[in-house]
């Protein structure tokens, strides 16, 4: 029988987790990124402005997210998420002032809604019983605007901050359905499934490095900076591959399509894929946090909207930003400074140095339409999958999601393998 082969494309997370899946099932594995390192979008690199070494931004991932225990159980560092023993989040509101921490109890019970001191300040049981119907949407074309009021405490202090990073687009015209499968895999499995998980020190440290030394241990080392310029397609399957040294035969080779979405478009004809997107933008400043400080802070009343503690400096994420991506980096970053200063007590403490990132398309925009046009992992060739928390994951674009995806790429070959070995036939 023929050793089974892939080509991954693409060494984000989701091309991560599907070459892992791939190799632990015994395919041999070609790596190829159009960059000159692993990440994609979640990475760290060093700024010689700050003189440290940062991600590009905070990227979350909750207690809960299963995939992302398995990849990080894999790579062995499971050791480099951290977060609160219980879910807290702690909420500033710079307009008045007022503090508060929403304290989600460990059990899949809700009883932190019963309780007035768990919750944010001017919200009713009745209140949240509208985001026990958001978490009840599985279907159709409903936007958070549709399932739940836009207006009053409820929306401004709870659902509102939660689905614009989760959703990265206004919230009120965000998916229902992307929203409640949110709630259903986080707060609605209690609070030892939704602690807010920091990948530290950093992402490349978590996430990136472990998983490029897995697969190098395992024979995969990466060819970087080999951008796909052409697929060449015979019939139902994917012939060619052209890095741009001339085509290359696929031989009955897997191929998984791990990109940006813009550029499986192009690559791939007649697929249909998200065409509108969102930005985010981080700031970070070189200065450790004051002591006592909690590791994220949900901020209202700001252009700022998280603001993260690291041991060497504080980092703040702004979600759905569209209309920061054009204004002058100094100028936001002296702006989103004089929010941390309140928020953190810092005083008139001068400005440090610091750094703006900004994602432009950072993810699709989650809402009813775009998740329409977000393609499953199969395509119309039967060798080419699709791979990336753009693809139909059934969650909005996150961590969990593009390690999802991967799984079910890298799945989908595997189990191709087996029948074909089942029925006599050598090749994927």
């Amino acid at each position: 029988m023929s050793v089974v082969k892939a080509t991954v494309i693409g060494a984000g997370l989701a091309g991560l987790s599907a070459a892992i899946g791939l190799v632990r099932a015994g395919v041999k594995v070609r790596l190829v990124d159009a960059a000159p390192r692993a990440g994609g979008r979640c990475r760290s690199y060093y700024d010689a402005p700050l003189g440290q070494v940062i991600d590009n931004g905070n990227h979350f991932v909750f207690s809960g997210n299963q995939a992302v225990q398995r990849y990080c159980a894999t790579i062995g560092s499971q050791a480099m998420l951290h977060g609160p023993d219980h879910a807290t989040f702690a909420f500033h509101d710079l307009r008045d002032d007022a503090r508060w921490t929403l304290a989600v109890n460990d059990g899949p019970l809700p009883l932190w809604m019963l309780d007035p001191k768990r919750r944010a300040p001017g919200t009713t049981l009745a209140g949240h019983l509208a985001l026990a119907r958001l978490a009840l949407v599985t279907g159709g074309k409903r936007t958070i605007g549709d399932m739940v009021p836009t207006r009053g405490a409820m929306w401004e202090r709870v659902i509102e901050p939660m689905m614009l990073a989760v959703l990265n687009c206004p919230p009120e015209q965000g998916s229902a359905r992307l929203a409640g499968r949110f709630l259903r895999e986080s707060f609605v499995r209690g609070g030892k499934a939704c602690r807010t998980m920091v990948a530290l020190p950093t992402l490349d440290a978590a996430l990136i490095d472990p998983a490029l030394a897995w697969l190098a241990r395992h024979g995969v080392k990466v060819e970087f900076s080999s951008r796909l310029r052409e697929m060449g397609f015979d019939g139902d399957r994917v012939a060619a591959l052209d890095f741009g040294k001339g085509p290359e035969p696929v031989e009955g080779e897997a191929v998984i399509l791990a990109v940006p979405p813009w550029v499986a478009g192009a690559l791939v004809p007649g697929l249909t894929v998200p065409d509108r997107f969102c930005a985010i933008v981080n700031a970070h400043f070189a200065v450790p946090p004051p002591p006592g400080a909690p590791m994220i802070t949900a901020l209202l009343g700001a252009k700022s909207q998280w603001v993260v503690c690291h041991a060497d400096r504080i980092s703040v994420t702004i979600s759905g930003a569209d209309d920061l991506v054009d204004q002058d980096r100094e100028a936001l970053a002296r702006q989103i400074w004089g929010e941390v200063t309140r928020a953190l007590g810092l005083g008139a403490a001068p400005l440090p140095a610091w750094q703006v990132v900004k994602e432009k398309r950072a993810t699709f925009a989650a809402t009813p339409d775009q998740d329409a046009r977000r393609p499953g992992t199969r395509t119309h060739w039967r060798n080419l999958l699709l791979a990336g928390d753009w693809t139909q994951t059934d969650l909005p674009a996150t961590i969990e999601g593009a390690l999802r995806s991967g799984e079910t790429a890298a799945g989908q070959i595997i189990r191709r393998s087996a029948l074909r070995v089942a029925a006599g036939q050598e090749k994927v």
